[in-house]
Order: C-alpha cells, then structure tokens, then sequence
C-alpha cells in the first residue's frame, strides 16, 4: 500500500511539474529572444536618428563604424544610392532589405539568428537600417535557466516522494498491525487484540477484528464445555451398567459384560480428557517430529526391556517440521506404540523408524513414522482396509479401535494419513505420514 501510495503522488506531481516546467522553458527561450531582438531594434533605432541626421558621407560612416565593438548586436546601413556602410553581408541583392526599401519596418527571426530593418527616408531616397544578431545571442542565458528550472523540478518531484512516503507509511502502518494481530489469532494467540488507531477505515477493519477474535473464543469455549458435559452425562448410565454387570448370574456373560463397559470407559474418559484440554494455543503448530520421535522411543525402552522385547529405533536427523501440536503429536507416536504392546505377546520385537521423504522423485515432502511388529498382525479386513480409520467391528476383543482413530483423525487434519499393513514374513505395519513444513 506504502509503495501504491507513494507511486500515485509521484505520479500526480511529475504530471504537474512536468505541465509547468515545459511552458516555462518556453517562456524563458521567449524572453532571451524578446531581449536580445530589443537590444538590436535599440541600436537600429539609435542609427536610424543618425541616418536622419547625417544622411550620407564619410562623417556617417565613421559614426556607425564607431558603434561597432565587436558584440552583437550588428548595425549596417545600405544607403538610397546603394552604398553599405557598416560589417556584415551584402545588403543590396537581400530580400528582407528589398523589402524594407518599400517602406516596411519589421523584425526577422531564424535559425541562423535575427535581424531588426527599419527603412529611413532622406531627401535622397530610402536608408535602410540593419541591426541584426546571431543565434548565441537569441539563446544566451537559456540554458543554464533551463537546467535551474529542471533541478527545481526534481526536487518538488523527490519532496513529493519523501512525503508520500511518510503519508503512506502513516496509512500502512495501522493496517499492517492489523494484519499482525490477524496472523497472531491465525496462529493461535486468541488474546491478541488490535489497536483501534489509523484512518476510520483501520479502525473499524480493527474493531471487526477484535469482534471476531472474541467470538471465536466464545464459540471454542461453548464448545469445549458442551463436549465436557456431554462425556460427564454418559458416565452416570456407564457406571450404572457396571453395577447392573456385576448382578449377572452367568460368569461368562458378566465377563464379556464387564469386558465391554470397561472399553466403553475408556472411550468415555477419553472424550473427557479430549474435552478438559484447555483451548489450543496454536491454531497452527510447528514442531520437530524427529526431535519428539526419539524422546518418545527412549521414554518407550524401559518397557520394552522389562517385556523382553528388542526394540530398534531409527530416526532421521532432524530438525523435520509438522504442522501438529506437540501434545497430539506426543499421543500419535504414543499410540502407534503402546499399539504394539497392547496387542502382541510379550518378546514380540518392533522397530520404530522415521524417515524424510522429499526430492524430485517425491514432489510431495513428508515425514513417514513407521512400527513394525513381528506379531500376529491385523485380521484380513483390517489389512484390506489399509488406510484411513479403522472398519467395522474391533480389531480385538477387549478393544475399541480409538487409538489408530485419533492417530489417524491427527494425521488427517494437517493433511496426512495411516497406513496399517502385513509384514512380509509376518506381523503388522503402521506408517504414519505427515507433510513436512518449510524450513524458513
């Protein structure tokens, strides 16, 4: 906008200065010549009386030589019986002499430089008086006024510049504050506030801002609160499902019984969970998968010891940006693996790798978390549905699937996805991709 700004006035000024300077070179060449052509009808003038005087003889001639310094202008005389008296070139066989003898009086402008002729009339007949000047004498002066002229000129055009600037960046400023603010909310910051300062226009595009900011706090903390209670509702009828379970005369069936309200539960606590987290504060996260990978792992490996279970982790330097939250990004990568605990035997080895995958052979860069078990693997639906969230019924009894759906939900937000796969030999596959950021 600053830079529209100040293009506009320089613009709107250089038109100006440009439609006045013009006619003012003009006007200046005018007046050298008007100054130069008044000397020589002067001079003309001044000769003419002597001519009037002194028509003829010597003492004439010795009166115009003396006038002669040398400077324009140049006065010569042609006499009624044809003699010239005076520098300069042939009057007889000229035009504008022929001309004057008729009795006219005129003045003669050209490119070679101008001439005064005045015809005098004696008792002899017509002297013609010329006076003239050369072209260094019609401009003289006119160029060092022209270039005062233009230097003026640039100077209105670079003041007009530097205050349009200043104007502009007056203008721009409350408008890039604004557009501040907006990407501060952008990034989660849903206390930012705009200042109400700028043109009426800034203002009210700040004031609309600010109105949107607290609506959408609003509308995120509704929402949060009807979610929350909604899960604390479900859990009265859950808690009476267990106690009506516990009645039931057949073991088996209060087992199975029990077995499904207790993975009802877990759903239920984490709705709850999902529901007391506090409103993110980035709406637009950054954070280095590679960096939480191998904190997650060697959070991981105690367990896996204890297990027996030989754990490899394999993590590409980073750092390798993603647009998740850490807290969602720390459920991910915990999910894919207490995937592999919950559901293989104990002694079960996995690998967790994660790998860059970006080139001219890729357009697309991503960041691939891999889990590799050598399990029992998914069941054939499972495997055929491949990717996206999990089908049909659960995948084992005395689970709900939640886990790979909320992975999958977070992958699927910034634009990623999981894989769930056979591996060759035997076990399961679970890559999950996320697109990588810039590194700027």
């Amino acid at each position: 906008m600053r830079s529209r700004i100040a293009w506009l006035v320089v613009v709107s000024t250089a038109t100006v200065v440009v439609a006045f300077v013009i006619p003012l070179c003009l006007l200046v060449r005018t007046l050298a010549e008007d100054r130069a052509m008044a000397a020589a009808d002067q001079e003309a003038r001044n000769v003419a009386l002597l001519v009037a005087a002194v028509p003829q003889g010597r003492q004439l001639a010795d009166l115009i030589s003396g006038l002669d310094d040398g400077a324009d202008p140049t006065t010569s005389v042609l006499t009624a019986s044809g003699r010239q008296i005076g520098p300069g070139p042939a009057m007889r066989d000229d035009p504008d002499v022929i001309r004057a003898r008729a009795g006219e009086a005129f003045r003669v402008v050209g490119p070679d430089g101008g001439a005064v002729l005045l015809p005098v009339v004696v008792g002899s007949g017509t002297t013609v008086v010329r006076s003239t000047v050369g072209a260094a004498t019609l401009r003289d002066g006119v160029l060092p006024a022209w270039g005062g002229i233009v230097a003026l000129g640039l100077a209105l055009i670079l003041l007009a510049v530097g205050v349009a600037r200043r104007l502009g960046t007056r203008i721009a400023e409350p408008v890039r504050e604004v557009a501040r603010t907006a990407h501060r909310m952008r990034e989660g910051d849903l206390e930012a506030r705009a200042d109400l300062a700028g043109p009426e226009e800034t203002r009210e595009l700040a004031r609309a801002l600010n109105g949107l900011a607290e609506r959408t706090a609003e509308l995120l903390a509704t929402e949060r609160a009807t979610v929350g209670d909604m899960a604390h509702r479900l859990r009265t009828p859950v808690t009476a499902l267990r106690l009506d379970a516990e009645g039931v005369g057949d073991p088996d069936l209060a087992e199975r019984l029990q077995e499904r309200i207790g993975v009802l539960q877990r759903t239920i606590d984490a709705i709850v969970a999902e529901a007391r987290r506090p409103v993110r504060t980035e709406l637009t996260a950054r954070t280095d998968v590679a960096a939480l990978v191998s904190a997650r792992v060697a959070y991981w490996q105690p367990l896996a010891e204890d297990q027996g279970r030989a754990m490899q982790g394999r993590v590409e330097p980073g750092p390798l940006w993603v647009g998740v939250p850490e807290d969602d990004l720390r459920d991910l990568i915990d999910i894919t693996i207490d995937n592999v605990f919950a559901h293989t035997p104990e002694g079960t080895p996995f690998s967790v790798d994660l790998v860059a995958r970006r080139g001219r052979e890729d357009p697309r860069p991503r960041a691939i978390l891999r889990v590799v078990d050598q399990g029992p693997g998914f069941p054939e639906a499972w495997a055929r549905a491949g990717t996206g969230g999990l089908p049909g019924p659960p995948r084992r009894a005395g689970t709900s699937g939640l886990g790979l759906d909320i992975a999958d939900r977070v992958s699927r937000s910034v634009g990623g996805r999981v894989v769930r796969g056979h591996r060759s030999g035997g076990g399961a596959v679970v890559e999950v991709e996320l697109p990588l950021l810039p590194e700027g």
